[in-house]
């Protein structure tokens, strides 16, 4: 049986409840696609067990309040959270070189792409806070602004696909790959910010 399957059978005995606790689940990090469990609650919405507006509410809502306990563990605990062994798996000490580097290069745009890299997620989020740099309204602001496109567009897939797995499974495919494309575009243009950011103060420090 396949994950969609069983979180199909989890959200259609228990509805908005299951759906908001496994997105919960999904931000502490724990391996299960968010993405299919968004599509996995449109579709018990398309077959008339949930409302697709309230479900398109509960997903943002499971989704940021995952997010956000990230933040505040790192916040609250600091470099302590590092040693609790299920975050250790996560945040190895060279991920958490490697993302302290990204913060570096591209600022708080790492939080808005974070929401497309499930293996990425959880760190960023987690050393956001950890760090104590960024406040938590900025955190909220740019991971909702994230939340804003991929929610409701997995959700309304699942939605408009219920009756139709084979064609729904085609265009979540296609639709991870879209998002991905669309993320490589956007980071080569911070990359390219970034570099022209350094080089104006290059020339202004010669």
């Amino acid at each position: 049986m396949d994950i969609l399957q069983i979180l199909l059978d989890l959200f259609t005995g228990y509805g908005y409840l299951a759906v908001f606790l496994v997105l919960l689940v999904c931000g502490f990090g724990v391996p299960i696609p968010e993405d299919i469990t968004l599509v996995a609650g449109g579709i018990i919405s398309g077959l008339g067990y949930t409302n697709v507006h309230w479900m398109f509410v509960v997903g943002m809502a499971g989704v940021l309040v995952g997010d956000g306990l990230m933040f505040f563990a790192g916040r609250l605990f600091g470099q302590r959270v590092l040693r609790f062994r299920p975050v250790a798996k996560v945040m190895t000490p060279a991920r958490f070189a490697a993302v302290q580097e990204k913060f570096a290069k591209y600022g708080n745009w790492v939080l808005f792409v974070a929401r497309f890299l499930p293996g990425l997620r959880t760190p960023i989020f987690l050393t956001a806070g950890l760090t104590r740099r960024i406040p938590y309204w900025r955190f909220l602001l740019m991971d909702g602004f994230a939340a804003l496109i991929s929610v409701p567009i997995w959700v309304y897939l699942g939605y408009l696909g219920a009756r139709n797995h084979q064609w729904l499974m085609s265009m979540v495919h296609r639709g991870q790959a879209g998002i991905l494309i669309v993320i490589g575009l956007l980071a080569l243009a911070l990359a390219v910010v970034w570099w022209r950011k350094r080089r104006a103060a290059q020339q202004q420090s010669s």
